[in-house]
Formats: structure tokens, sequence, C-alpha cells
């Protein structure tokens, strides 16, 4: 059996009690930490969920035990080390080498079995485990990747933004997140949403399953749920509702424009919002 089905096997059984099947959740999880696996792959024009990945994640909660996490530091005048922080948790954080070409600013932290690519910048975030950065992405302050995430290259996510994270159920589609995206502050991409390359969201667009994305830049109005298509500027609307106790607004999400040839470089994303008289 090749790996996938050791661990399809494992999990539908229930059985971890064989050598082979921790050899091989720890190996999957080496795999997805060096980036030699990803949860989602693009394959033959579409995106693909390797559901498998998935499960040896959810394995490796089951065969992992509460440890100590200590991060320590050193004192020259004293000369011994002392401890700083410390953490309970069943999965470590990833260990940088310095080789990896990825600036980490404190107090990022980064879970181990997820993979952060050369280029990328992280100031104080957190990534889970199964995400995938992709080359020469900005995760700024405070924001959070969630687990399985696909965070394609050049992307930048604005302070604040929450993309969220997907293990269960195991058919679940992570958020994908395509090249040279930018999401502005606070925003939040959630339930398996899709944006395509180079889209703009403004500060504070709310993206999930069922949020109404309405294109609303041409003489008639296109609706869109979980996807917003390549190259689409978008900032939060609402929408009137009748309710018993009145007519309300419902958040949704607009489509109000293209990014043009002029704002196609990651440095020029917030032009991109200038040139719509947007909020980043």
């Amino acid at each position: 059996m090749n790996d996938a089905d050791i661990i399809n096997k494992a999990f539908d059984s229930g059985t971890l009690d064989e050598p082979l099947i921790t050899q091989t959740i720890l190996k999957t999880i080496a795999a997805l930490d060096q980036g030699e696996l990803q949860v989602c792959t693009f394959e033959n024009g579409k995106w693909l969920t390797h559901q498998w990945l998935k499960k040896a994640i959810l394995l490796y909660f089951r065969i992992s035990k509460m440890n100590l996490i200590e991060m320590s530091g050193y004192d020259p005048s004293l000369q011994h080390p002392y401890k700083l922080i410390s953490w309970i948790d069943k999965i470590p954080v990833k260990k940088w080498t310095g080789t990896e070409g990825v600036r980490v600013v404190p107090p990022a932290i980064v879970r181990e079995g997820s993979f952060v690519a050369k280029g990328c910048i992280l100031m104080p975030s957190f990534v889970n485990i199964g995400a995938y950065v992709d080359v020469g992405t900005m995760v700024d302050t405070w924001a959070t990747v969630g687990s399985c995430a696909r965070i394609g290259k050049n992307v930048h996510l604005s302070g604040g933004v929450g993309i969220g994270g997907v293990l269960e159920p195991v058919q679940a589609n992570p958020v994908i997140i395509e090249d040279n995206c930018f999401i502005g502050s606070r925003s939040i991409v959630v339930e398996g949403a899709h944006l395509e390359q180079g889209v703009v969201l403004g500060a504070g667009v709310t993206i999930t399953a069922s949020t109404k994305i309405l294109d609303v830049s041409g003489s008639k109005t296109r609706e869109y749920k979980g996807f917003i298509p390549a190259n689409s500027v978008v900032i939060p609307g609402t929408l009137p509702k009748k309710f018993p106790a009145g007519e309300f607004g419902v958040s949704c999400a607009l489509i109000i424009g293209q990014r043009k040839d002029s704002t196609d470089k990651k440095t020029s994303l917030n032009q991109a919002l200038r040139e719509f008289e947007i909020s980043v």
C-alpha cells in the first residue's frame, strides 16, 4: 500500500497502534512541513483537495501527546539560559534555521506541518498546520492563516486578516487565495472560499460560502457565492432584507471593477484601491 492507502485505512478503522501507521503519519507531516506535499494542488485546470492529507493531520493529533513547549533566551551578563515563555500543546511550532529565506518577526508562530516558502515575510501572526504559503507573500500583523489554507505567490494579507481553516469534515475544501491577491485590513475569508489570482479586497470584506458576491461593475448584476473571479476589486456592501421587525441591511460583497495593468504589481495594490476611492 502507498502512504495514502495506509492513512485512509487507519482513519477508517481507527487502528493507530501499528508502527507502520505511526511512521507514515509522521513522514506525511514532515513532507507537509517541507512543502513536499500540499493539501491543495492545481491539476488539469482545477484545484484539488487531497483528503488523505487532512486525515493524516487529524491522526497526528490523535497520536500526539500534550507537551511543554518552551522558548528560551540567554543572558550574557548572567551567563546562563533562561525561560522566556512556554505553552502546552500537542503540535510543536516550526523550528527556523535561518536558511529558509523567510523573515519571521517575533512573535510570529508557524505550526509544524505547515509550509512557508522563500521570500515570505511573517509579521507577528499565526499559520496553522497544513497551510501552504507560497513565495513572496506577506502575512501582516495579527493575520491568521487557518489549517490547510492555500495562499499563493506574492499575496498580501493585511493586518488582522482572518483566513479560515478546515480539517473536518474531511471532504470540505480549504480556503484558496491565488497569486497576487491583496486582502485588506480586517477582512475575513472562510468556509472554503476561493479567490482567483489578482483579487483585491478592500478593508473589512467578509467572504463565506454563503456570502452574496455581486458584480455591479456592468449594466447587469452578476452573483457569485464562495468564489471571486480574477482581478476583481471588492468592497463591503449591504442588501435590504425584510424581517418581522422591519427591513434591515445584511452584509454582501460588491465587485466594483477590475484591476488595471498599472496595478498588477504587489507594490501597487494599494493604488488599485485608491483608484476606486476605497479604504485599504
